[in-house]
């Protein structure tokens, strides 16, 4: 089982590297408890993928070989009401807070055949600092879920991604 170094983050924070695109910043949608405040969204997950693979996706439908796309968790900012929200200078809503993860796929249809073509990998659902390499990780742990709901946009929840979802690949 080959182990991958996310080489491609140098610091954190994608948005400035070359060529990479952001394409979603969706909450997840597990419960938590943080800071002994109970509420629904207590991550966002910050998603990139090379702007030449998008590109490709809004074209056919589907993420050329070698596309990798990196999600990148994100903590809420210390919630303040029930809801998990706060009040900021600009308002009220969500706000992004300390990194939690970061995670990985790529498209590979020789080496992960099993699962639709796609491998999958984290370097740590916790606060930093993250591992550096990561094996690919079980079915059940990444696969399973992806294989049962989106395998017919190319194993990516492009629901969530506006970029991807309000244009018709097609």
């Amino acid at each position: 089982m080959q182990k991958y170094l996310l080489t491609i983050i140098v610091g954190l924070g994608l948005t400035a590297s070359g060529g990479y695109l952001l394409v979603a910043k969706p909450f997840s949608a597990a419960q938590t408890k943080q800071s002994s405040v109970v509420f629904n969204f207590p991550e966002y997950h910050h998603v990139y993928i090379e702007q030449k693979n998008v590109d490709a996706y809004l074209k056919t439908g589907e993420f050329p070989e070698g596309t990798v796309i990196v999600k990148e968790l994100v903590r809420v900012l210390n919630p303040t009401f029930p809801d998990g929200s706060r009040t900021e200078p600009s308002g009220r809503g969500y706000f992004n807070g300390a990194y939690n993860g970061i995670d990985m796929s790529i498209k590979d249809s020789t080496r992960f055949a099993k699962t639709n073509g796609w491998g999958f990998y984290t370097y740590g659902h916790h606060p930093l600092p993250y591992a550096k390499t990561s094996a690919e990780r079980p079915v059940a742990e990444c696969a399973g879920c992806h294989l049962a709901n989106v395998a017919k946009t190319d194993m990516t929840w492009i629901q969530f991604y506006p970029i991807l979802r309000d244009k018709d690949p097609k």
